[in-house]
């Protein structure tokens, strides 16, 4: 099924950046940022091949600057090259129409608003974008609605509430405020780290979620990994944006696809495998996300530092610890 025609987009031929890429219900990749060996300067090389090979594996979009692109590390020029490289190569490969959504948190408003902006230039259609937490000791309550609401009147892009407390010293945004930011037209979804499949299920049904077989408002309901994607579209959610992704594109893809066609024993059975998978990645992080990609699929490189490079016992353990997933990927 051609999701992009069934839910109307405003799809885009190769090359047009006249209008803004739809997002559809889906597996979106946060993907890991690359880096020379020699220079540590980004590799754009790698960053344009691999966005090209998640694009051929199926997924409905691709995210840069997340946790897993290592944003932290980057300036904001890296994060400008980054997205652009990504936007250009899945254009110059006949992917056109997939969205890029971009991340853009910020400890201040300001310098959010000038992350949309920059990505937005860069070729990205969305912005996924963190509360503040640096201060939050001294945050009124209305603090964080106010920050989503100033920047998204001043974003050029649309953007979608990022709910991950982990990254933000705790702060765990909770459904009521979400449900209340989704009023804003420029607020067209959210990312739920959190993994809380309960806030997950009151905000698909308060804001009619997009789901794989209703376009409903077109808000985008989305679970944050995808070791709970059968979960998550089960409740009503449009999708998962997952760094496991990374590692097996098409077996996260593919429990999309048995859900929406029916097959939920299979799609629970290949969801344990990816849940196990997921665990790994959770486990490693960025740096068993890359040991994994070199070790089964012949890239990846290191993280930056100060974060350390993996021993060779580390390699062998994330290597195996992927294996029943990426066995099932190559499968596919």
């Amino acid at each position: 099924m051609d999701r992009y025609n069934d839910f109307e987009t405003s799809s885009i031929e190769s090359g047009d950046v006249g209008l803004r890429r739809s997002l559809v219900p889906g597996i979106y990749v946060p993907t890991v940022a690359f880096f020379e060996p020699s220079s540590d300067n980004v590799d754009v090389e790698t960053t344009a091949n691999h966005a090209i090979r998640l694009a051929k594996a199926g997924v409905a979009g691709i995210t840069t600057q997340g946790s897993n692109g290592e944003a932290v590390h980057l300036s904001h020029k890296e994060r400008n090259l980054v997205t652009s490289t990504t936007r250009k190569a899945l254009d110059d490969a006949g992917f056109g129409y997939m969205p890029v959504i971009v991340g853009c948190g910020a400890q201040s408003t300001r310098e959010c608003i000038e992350l949309c902006e920059e990505a937005a230039s860069a070729g990205g259609d969305y912005a996924l974008v963190l509360p503040p937490a640096y201060y939050q000791g001294l945050f009124s309550k209305d603090t964080v609605k106010d920050f989503f609401r100033d920047v998204a009147t001043a974003s050029p892009i649309p953007i979608l509430i990022y709910n991950y407390p982990g990254a933000v010293s705790g702060m765990d945004i909770n459904s009521d405020t979400i449900i209340e930011l989704s009023q804003h037209p420029n607020i067209v979804g959210c990312k739920l780290t959190c993994g809380n499949t309960g806030k997950l299920n009151r905000i698909a049904a308060a804001t009619r979620a997009a789901t794989v077989s209703d376009p409903g408002s077109g808000f985008m309901c989305m679970g944050g990994s995808v070791d709970f994607t059968l979960q998550t579209l089960v409740g009503g959610g449009s999708g998962v944006i997952g760094g496991m992704a990374n590692i097996a594109p098409k077996a996260c893809v593919k429990v999309v696809e048995l859900f929406e066609s029916g097959h939920i024993a299979e799609a629970r059975k290949l969801q344990a495998i990816v849940a196990r998978g997921d665990w790994a990645a959770i486990q490693g992080g960025i740096i068993g996300t890359k040991a994994g990609l070199m070790s089964h699929f012949g890239y990846g490189g290191y993280a930056r530092k100060p974060l350390p490079r993996p021993s060779k016992e580390d390699v062998h353990r994330w290597r195996d610890a992927f294996e029943e997933v990426v066995k099932v990927e190559k499968s596919l």
